[in-house]
């Protein structure tokens, strides 16, 4: 089995000139579209080229103030207030400025193990098929795990025991 045999060819993307106010939308869209949480999306450009990945965990990263870490010491300052301001600066934001510009892509002849073996040392929850400079797919380590136990466990044959 291969990555052209599990990817995902029906996926939204972002431009990097996208607001991150756009960015969360397209993140709800694409919930609603797949019927399962997404957690990243790709960013590509008018050519159809990856240029970046962007992820909900990049998105509260930059929203997170720098010291947080000290807000319980310091009795004086409301941390809604100051998260309030933080969202309304991060509205103007460009997908492009806090992107992922360095990604890890699969061809659509990448075998699954080796997607698997990727996914596992580099921490990697998804994986961008690229085909000749030209995004095809994206595999979901959902996918991978679900494929791979499969050939172990077809559904319905898998007996449960409980002590």
């Amino acid at each position: 089995m291969i990555a052209r045999d599990i990817m995902q060819t029906h996926y939204l993307t972002l431009a990097p000139s996208d607001t991150i106010a756009e960015a969360v939308n397209t993140f709800h869209r694409a919930a609603a579209s797949e019927k399962k949480k997404v957690f990243g999306l790709m960013v590509t450009d008018d050519s159809d080229h990856l240029v970046g990945m962007l992820s909900m965990y990049d998105i509260l990263l930059f929203i997170q103030p720098k010291h947080i870490q000290i807000w319980g010491e310091m009795e004086d300052l409301d941390p809604s207030e100051l998260y309030e301001e933080r969202l309304q600066q991060v509205k103007s934001i460009l997908v492009g400025d806090i992107m992922t510009a360095e990604v890890v892509t699969i061809s659509p002849d990448t075998h699954l193990m080796v997607i698997a073996d990727i996914m596992i040392k580099k921490h990697i929850r998804r994986l961008p098929v690229v085909d000749d400079r030209e995004v095809v797919g994206i595999v979901y380590v959902s996918d991978v795990f679900h494929h791979l136990l499969e050939q172990f466990f077809p559904p319905g044959t898998a007996s449960s025991r409980r002590s």
